[in-house]
């Protein structure tokens, strides 16, 4: 892409900038009394379309405009495919359950993948794994032939996890961006650190947390993967040593604390990139925020409909990007 084009893309990413939730609109929903009261202040912010009716329906339409927005932009939707991973490996992991158990389950496959949703359940269906892209055939081969013969949803759970974190990281060592190469890379790291806290929690051996886990940078596996297999203090005590020892209070909270202060320390690391008109970045960030943004308004609204006290709420939100 030329600098020229790279130019007009964030200048565009600029004017949509202004639409993102800051904290004062947070605030807004969150001084809202019910869940319908706040789906009624996000349709006046431009939230959903005239075919939204839920929270889930209006959420999925947000993914689908942010995905659209940067599709019209970016002249090769690839280049950030990074982000699009995760969504890929979900859908798949959806079709293997949803062709094994013969069940099918309402709204279960998401939009912003690499690929649509239907061509990996047709692969699924078909059993033409070899017709899906090469980081998904092969797990996606593997997981099936567990689900079938041995119904352990948690396994192949587990294997396609683990496949997509090595997905995610292969895809971040091979960008040039700097913004793509720490989204990866955070990405990975974090999601490493949950999966020792959950094996740890249920008292898994260091072999098979070691595993579970996927290789990276700032994040020794042996070392996490020997913590974990001793206790979530151990665990702690190895964070202190890393990039994401500022981590380790949230962590001691609770893991869903944890997952906040992940996604917070991500957007913190990717603002900078706001501010490099000429490359990918502005654009990445902008994307890791309307992300963001998504999971902090479902929080709300789940929140809302389960009776949560507000403070408990606040302490769940993502920092904003803006």
């Amino acid at each position: 892409m030329s600098e020229e084009r790279y130019t007009y893309a964030v200048a565009r990413v600029r004017a949509k900038e202004s639409t993102l939730l800051n904290k004062a609109a947070l605030d807004q929903l969150l001084a809202c009394k019910t869940s319908e009261d706040c789906l009624r202040a996000l349709a006046e912010r431009g939230w959903g379309s005239e075919n939204t009716h839920t929270a889930e329906e209006m959420l999925k339409a947000e993914t689908e405009k942010t995905w659209q927005f940067l599709n019209s932009v970016l002249p090769d939707a690839h280049t950030l495919d990074v982000f699009r991973l995760s969504a890929d490996f979900h859908n798949l992991k959806a079709a293997i359950k949803q062709v094994c158990t013969e069940q099918e389950t309402p709204n279960v496959f998401c939009e912003g993948g690499t690929i649509p949703a239907a061509q990996i359940l047709a692969a699924v269906q078909e059993q033409r794994f070899e017709s899906l892209p090469a980081a998904l055939a092969a797990p996606g081969r593997q997981c099936f032939d567990i689900l079938l013969h041995t119904r352990d949803a948690q396994l192949c759970d587990l294997a396609l996890d683990k496949a997509c974190l090595e997905a995610i990281a292969q895809k971040g060592r091979c960008e040039k961006n700097e913004a793509l190469r720490l989204y990866a890379e955070t990405t990975v790291a974090c999601a490493d650190i949950r999966i020792a806290v959950r094996c740890c929690k249920t008292k898994k051996s260091a072999e098979l947390i070691r595993q579970s886990l996927a290789e990276c940078s700032s994040i020794s596996v042996p070392l996490l993967a020997k913590a974990a297999a001793e206790s979530t203090e151990a665990i702690a005590a190895y964070l202190l040593t890393t990039a994401y020892a500022d981590g380790v209070e949230a962590l001691k909270t609770s893991l869903s604390a944890f997952e906040c202060w992940c996604d917070s320390f991500l957007i913190r690391r990717l603002q900078p990139q706001r501010y490099n008109p000429f490359t990918i970045g502005p654009l990445a960030g902008y994307l890791l925020a309307r992300e963001s943004e998504i999971k902090s308004v479902r929080l709300i609204l789940s929140a809302k409909r389960n009776g949560l006290a507000e403070q408990t709420i606040r302490e769940r939100l993502r920092e904003c990007y803006v």
